[in-house]
């Protein structure tokens, strides 16, 4: 639209709605850098969507931060994690946190093994499988757009302890998943458990316009 403001896409992006020390800042400047140097070699994001990396990608993970505020030696598994997202962002801002990273396509993982190591950030882990192979107990899994909701969580459920039995963060333990569309629609069984919360209450970018984070309690 004419006379609109280009919407920003660099790590100012992500001053716009958080407070980030020094440290955190430049890794994930290193992080957008990384990511432009890795896609030229395998296909980790759209590359029609690179020049929109922050805000499609980074900022979009990070609305899970707005969600909730992991307390220190929270567990979370990212599953199907392709390029790192949300992992890599979660693991930068929430660095008291334990966070494991798995897919099944290997040369992907490799490659977010390489940016990990590139980031020098000690609390993420990667691993190549699928979900119905690990045996973890965790706090949290998160997922952005891998399957419908349903055969999701029916695939991770087993990794969530029970929040009767540990839970220490201001959301019960369970699956945090970035999702768009009309996932209402998706729920079936799951609806009594689950809430949806809209990204636009957190960011005004019409991007984020029927985008959601929808949590399921274990």
């Amino acid at each position: 639209m004419e006379g609109a403001t280009p919407t920003i896409d660099n790590v100012s992006l992500l001053l716009k709605y958080f407070s980030l020390p020094e440290k955190q800042q430049m890794l994930f400047e290193k992080l957008g850098t990384l990511y432009q140097e890795w896609n030229q070699k395998i296909n980790l994001i759209s590359r029609k969507d690179m020049e929109h990396l922050y805000l499609h990608h980074i900022l979009h993970s990070l609305s899970i931060a707005k969600l909730i505020t992991f307390k220190d030696g929270t567990k979370i598994i990212d599953v199907g994690t392709g390029g790192g997202l949300p992992g890599i962002p979660l693991a930068i801002m929430f660095p008291n946190c334990s966070f494991l990273l798995i897919d099944s396509i290997g040369k992907k993982i490799k490659v977010v093994q390489e940016i990990i190591n590139s980031l020098g950030i000690d609390n993420v882990f990667v691993v190549n499988d699928r979900a119905e192979n690990i045996d973890e107990d965790v706090d949290f899994v998160t997922g952005r757009a891998v399957s419908s909701l349903n055969d999701f969580y029916s695939r991770v459920q087993h990794l969530i302890l029970p929040t009767t039995k540990k839970s220490m963060n201001s959301l019960p333990n369970g699956l945090i998943y970035l999702a768009g569309g009309d996932v209402e629609t998706d729920l079936g069984k799951l609806k009594n458990k689950t809430k949806i919360y809209p990204i636009s209450t957190w960011f005004s970018e019409g991007y984020f316009t029927g985008k959601k984070i929808v949590h399921v309690r274990r």
